[in-house]
């Protein structure tokens, strides 16, 4: 079962998928400004949110479960932005997708390439907190700073707990399963035939996640690709400058 937030219910359809740790909520404020123009759903991709748990999470695997969702839904064309692991996500449904299902892709700051691994200390945080009862959000940012020094990203990673019946704060992500799939998921999405729809590639201007390198890896698996950079941002473009971000999306979509 795959959870979605829907914005809107006019405008043509555009599919939002959050990056690696995030969730449906981290892009509320884009989806509800981006609403005034599109019908928004936001995903929570598997073993995210309140989504289902899956092992052995493949871009495959999890495409198809998002395209599965969207069929079920009858939400049969639509426009698609994803940003990092999202972007992988987004980009794999465009190649397996069944032609003009998907009319145009944006991917955020993330390329059709292999990573090295750089989120081992994170999931061994995760795991920490995942083994503890949990009392207060203070607790768990205790047990996770031994970890992740940077308290930005400790937020948002904090941005999953949640609290159950007894009070008790647990995450809403299937750690073990991440951590058992992060090898598979730092690898590029499985793209036999080149992409042929419109697709826009924003990447934040002080962001290693695409470098000069990789625009020929782009470029044979989505010739119609476009470029555009946000000057002073990262990896989490969309949240450190929402205003040129949408602007970009709605520019590109519209």
């Amino acid at each position: 079962m795959i959870h979605a937030k829907q914005y809107s219910s006019s405008g043509p359809n555009l599919i939002i998928i959050h990056g690696l740790f995030g969730n449906a909520d981290n892009w509320h404020s884009i989806a509800q400004s981006l609403s005034e123009n599109f019908n928004v759903y936001c995903i929570d991709l598997p073993n995210h949110g309140q989504s289902d748990s899956m092992t052995d999470a493949s871009y495959p695997k999890m495409a198809q479960a998002i395209l599965n969702w969207a069929s079920s839904n009858k939400i049969n064309n639509f426009y698609l932005l994803g940003h990092s692991m999202g972007g992988k996500v987004a980009m794999q449904m465009a190649a397996i997708a069944t032609p003009s299902k998907i009319e145009k892709l944006i991917v955020a700051d993330i390329a059709p390439v292999d990573y090295q691994p750089s989120h081992t200390q994170i999931l061994e945080g995760l795991k920490a907190i995942d083994k503890e009862t949990i009392a207060s959000r203070k607790e768990a940012d205790t047990i996770l700073s031994q970890y992740e020094p940077i308290l930005g990203i400790r937020q948002f990673l904090l941005k999953n707990l949640v609290r159950d019946e007894q009070g008790t704060y647990k995450l809403s992500l299937s750690v073990d399963n991440i951590a058992n799939s992060y090898d598979t998921i730092l690898k590029k999405p499985l793209i036999e035939q080149p992409v042929t729809i419109p697709t826009l590639f924003i990447k934040g201007e002080k962001s290693d996640y695409i470098v000069a390198d990789y625009q020929q890896s782009i470029m044979t698996a989505f010739p119609q690709a476009s470029f555009k950079i946000i000057p002073g941002t990262g990896h989490w473009l969309h949240a450190e400058k929402p205003l040129p971000f949408t602007s970009l999306v709605r520019r590109f979509l519209q």
